[in-house]
């Protein structure tokens, strides 16, 4: 059987599946359920500065983009910070992870970007017990108007000076929460290495509007006529969430960081896919506000099974494992030659693949008097979009063609090494460096 346990700088988890900082981890009543669910970890919300609550919205917080059959493909939410008592929150803490010590307990904390307010709250942090700190440098909407969240999340300088008291103050792992509204992940990562960051954690949502009210003519979720900007989240994020995860794993300046991949993970899938990526756990919280905690279940006997097949007896076989396959374009085998290729057995005769390459790709599908679709080889760019659009699974597959033969499209011989372009003298890349 394989091993889900994770040991994420030293922070040990039955397996690698937390709730991230949200509306699911914002009092003890839920955490208790998430871990009696059999969630291996949680981040708690967001906590702020001691003095009075944020106030929240008293009306609609969320804001949904669907797709077929109402599936949830993302939320917009509009939610704030823990609206309870700092110290309500702290004693909350305290109790649950002295019941469930074996548990990764984390708290998001977000206070003003001033040292003395970090000093202040991370000793009341520590004594909860709990293992480590993320700081939410990712909320763009709300906190960020008042030079918190995102605002700080932004300037790498302030990432990695408020990163610095953290670890000055606070003794225990430091987890630094990025935001995705930036023009280049790579800045922000190395500036919480540089200020002692033990791992990074992203991403935070996205800035959004989801949709507007056609007949009140406001975003949606919209308070008395108005509506503004949330942060976006859910499965329709998940491949920003993974391209700026692996800019991370694979950039030389933050290679070897730890990082908690958070972005619409709903199954185990998604989530070993992440973990491919170089990311130590990963973090739910859409799928969680969706199909409720026990969706977990799911996720931990999908992964095991995975695992199990694959012959992976722990976390760390596959950890980081795509990262030596993600490159730049400019280093992708242009000798690599593919052409589609249809089932006939397989197909409905919907015609899709043939609508679909006629009018926006490379008339490379030809249809007969009787509906029999065929891939016309001299004019295949194995651009994959017949895979893409075809409603039958495995139909159509693109199947590289042998070294040696010779490509029907440009008259060309097709490379015998596949493995030596990124020297081949017509690789663009290599010219450049010699």
């Amino acid at each position: 059987m394989a091993d889900l346990t994770t040991d994420f700088l030293g922070i040990k988890s039955p397996n690698p599946f937390w709730l991230a900082s949200a509306p699911p981890t914002d009092k003890e009543y839920n955490v208790r359920r998430a871990f009696e669910a059999g969630w291996g970890g949680v981040v708690w919300k967001t906590l702020g500065s001691e003095g009075p609550p944020v106030v929240n919205v008293n009306g609609p917080r969320y804001g949904v983009i669907y797709g077929k059959d109402r599936t949830v493909l993302g939320i917009n939410n509009i939610e704030l910070i823990t609206d309870r008592d700092l110290y309500t929150n702290l004693e909350e803490i305290k109790r649950v992870k002295a019941d469930y010590p074996d548990r990764a307990m984390i708290v998001s904390i977000m206070v003003p970007c001033e040292e003395q307010a970090w000093k202040d709250i991370l000793p009341l942090v520590e004594d909860t017990g709990a293992d480590g700190i993320e700081l939410n440098f990712g909320c763009p909407h709300g906190m960020s108007e008042r030079g918190m969240g995102a605002a700080v999340g932004q300037v790498p300088e302030y990432i990695e000076m408020v990163t610095r008291w953290c670890k000055q103050y606070y003794s225990k792992p430091v987890i630094v929460k990025l935001t995705p509204n930036i023009t280049d992940i790579r800045k922000p990562a190395a500036a919480a290495k540089r200020g002692g960051a033990d791992a990074v954690s992203l991403i935070n949502t996205i800035n959004s509007i989801t949709s507007v009210n056609l007949d009140t003519m406001s975003p949606e979720p919209s308070i008395d006529g108005k509506g503004t900007h949330g942060g976006y989240c859910g499965p329709a994020v998940k491949p920003i969430a993974m391209s700026m995860v692996s800019e991370i794993a694979r950039d030389p300046e933050t290679a070897g960081l730890p990082i908690s991949g958070i972005g619409g993970v709903t199954t185990w899938r998604d989530a070993a896919e992440f973990i491919t990526l170089g990311c130590g756990n990963v973090q739910v919280c859409t799928a969680a506000m969706t199909y409720g905690f026990k969706i977990v279940q799911e996720m931990i006997s999908g992964l095991s099974q995975w695992m199990d097949e694959k012959g992976h007896t722990s976390i760390a076989d596959f950890c980081g494992a795509a990262v030596p396959n993600t490159t730049d374009w400019q280093y992708l085998n242009l000798n690599y030659i593919a052409k589609a290729k249809i089932d006939q057995d397989a197909c409905i005769s919907c015609g899709r693949c043939y609508a679909a390459c006629e009018d926006t790709s490379h008339q490379a599908i030809s249809m007969s008097a009787d509906r029999v679709f065929e891939v016309i080889d001299a004019e295949c760019v194995a651009c994959n979009l017949c895979v893409d659009v075809c409603p039958v699974e495995n139909c159509i597959s693109m199947v590289a063609m042998e070294p040696g033969s010779v490509d029907p499209r440009t008259g060309k011989t097709v490379e015998k090494d596949y493995a030596n372009w990124t020297t081949h003298p017509n690789n663009p890349a290599a010219t450049a460096a010699e």
